[in-house]
C-alpha cells in the first residue's frame, strides 16, 4: 500500500519537500509562460473571460431571450469558455458539493485509497493520480477523484465515497439539475446556428446517452509553483463541461496567442465548449486551450462535470448545415473513442519529436 500512496502528489506535497520531482518539472519552453497566479489573477488590463448571465435563456419575450442567446453564441464563438451567472442551479446546493468533495479531499490518505481506481486494469473510475501516459512521462501536480454522475441507471454507486454522508444525494441533485442546465445551453447553442433546437442535444447521445462525468481535481500546495501544473494546456474532449472551483485561481486560457487568467467570479459555473461541439458546429464555436496552475499557498479544488457523446454509437462529423464550399468539413468522420486515440496519438508525436 505504501507504494500506492507514494505516487499521491498529496503525499510529495505534505512530506516538506523543499523541490519537486524532477517528472513533475515542465520543459524548458513551457516555463517562460508560468507564472505567480495570484499576480496573474488581479491584472485587470488585457482581455477577460466574458460572464454570462442566463436569466432571460428560456425568456418567454423573444426580443429577451434572443438577446441572452446572442450573448451565449458570441462567447462560445470567440472564446469558447465563459462564467456562467443565474444558471438556476441553487448556490446552497452547490456550496453543498463543494464541501461533501472537501470533506472527502480531507480524509487520510489510506482512507482514500480505499476508492483508488486501477487505471492499468482500464478501470478509470475512483480516486487517482496522473500516469505518465504520454511520452516525455512528464507528470501533473494533481490528485483527483472521478466517477459517472448521470445517467443515474449507468452510475455505480460502489465507487461513490460513503464519508461524508451527503455526498451521494448532494453530487446526485447536483448531476440533475446540471442536464437540465446542459439542455438548455444546447438548444440555444442549436438555434444559433440556425438549426432546430433539440438538434446539437440529439447528436451528443441524448437524455438517453449522453454521459455526465464528473472529476474532481485535488492540487495540494506546491513547493515550487513556478515549475509546474496542475494540468497541462489541453482542451476538453467533451461536448461541454461546467466546472466548479473552491475560489482559489487557477485556470488559464490560451486566447490571442497569450495565457489568460481566469478571475474568481463568485456564484458562477465555468462552462467550456468542448471538442464534440466543436467538431459539430465545424468550429464555429471553439474549443479552447487551456491549462490549471498552482501555487503553494492555498490547495486548490474544482469540480469538472464532462458531458460527453457515447464512445461508439455516434459518428461525429461537421453537420451538413454547417459545410459549404467555401467552408469545408475541417474534421474527418470518427467516433468519440477515435478522437480521444487521436488525440493521444498527436500527443505521443509531439512529445517523442
Amino acid at each position: 500500500m505504501v507504494s500506492v500512496v507514494a505516487g499521491r502528489v498529496e503525499s510529495l506535497s505534505s512530506s516538506g519537500i523543499q523541490s519537486i520531482p524532477q517528472e513533475y518539472v515542465r520543459p524548458k519552453e513551457e516555463l517562460t509562460s508560468i507564472g505567480d497566479i495570484f499576480e496573474e489573477e488581479k491584472k485587470h488590463e488585457g482581455p477577460q473571460v466574458p460572464t454570462i448571465d442566463l436569466e432571460d435563456i428560456a425568456s418567454k419575450d423573444p426580443v429577451v431571450r434572443e438577446r441572452c442567446h446572442e450573448e451565449l453564441r458570441k462567447a462560445a464563438t470567440d472564446w469558447g469558455v465563459m462564467h456562467l451567472v443565474n444558471h438556476g442551479i441553487p448556490n446552497d446546493l452547490i456550496e453543498r458539493v463543494k464541501k461533501a468533495g472537501e470533506v472527502f479531499f480531507n480524509l487520510p490518505i489510506e482512507e482514500k485509497e480505499k476508492h483508488a481506481n486501477d487505471q492499468g486494469a482500464g478501470k478509470i473510475q475512483g480516486y487517482g493520480s496522473k500516469l505518465a501516459n504520454n511520452a516525455s512521462g512528464q507528470l501533473e501536480w494533481e490528485d483527483y477523484f472521478f466517477h459517472l454522475v448521470y445517467p443515474e441507471d449507468k452510475r455505480d454507486l460502489s465507487i461513490w465515497p460513503k464519508h461524508p454522508s451527503d455526498y451521494t444525494a448532494a453530487t446526485s441533485e447536483y448531476a440533475k439539475l446540471l442536464r437540465q442546465l446542459a439542455t438548455k445551453i444546447l438548444s440555444a447553442l442549436s438555434i444559433s446556428l440556425g438549426l432546430e433546437e433539440g438538434r446539437l442535444e440529439k447528436e451528443v447521445g441524448g437524455l438517453e446517452e449522453m454521459l455526465l462525468q464528473m472529476k474532481i481535481n485535488y492540487y495540494p500546495k506546491c513547493p515550487q509553483p513556478e515549475l509546474a501544473l496542475g494540468v497541462e494546456a489541453h482542451t476538453d474532449v467533451s461536448a461541454l463541461t461546467f466546472i466548479l472551483h473552491n475560489m482559489v485561481p487557477g485556470l488559464q486560457l490560451f486566447y490571442e496567442g497569450k495565457w489568460v487568467t481566469a478571475k474568481c467570479v463568485p456564484n458562477s459555473i465555468i462552462m467550456h465548449i468542448g471538442d464534440t461541439i466543436e467538431i459539430l458546429s465545424n468550429r464555429k464555436y471553439k474549443s479552447i486551450l487551456h491549462r490549471g496552475l498552482v501555487n503553494k499557498e492555498k490547495v486548490r479544488i474544482s469540480w469538472a462535470v464532462f458531458c460527453e457523446p457515447p464512445k461508439e454509437k455516434i459518428i461525429l462529423k461537421p453537420l451538413p448545415e454547417m459545410v459549404t464550399e467555401a467552408e469545408p468539413a475541417l474534421f474527418p468522420p470518427r467516433t468519440f473513442a477515435q478522437h480521444i486515440e487521436h488525440k493521444l496519438f498527436r500527443k505521443n508525436q509531439a512529445a517523442s519529436k
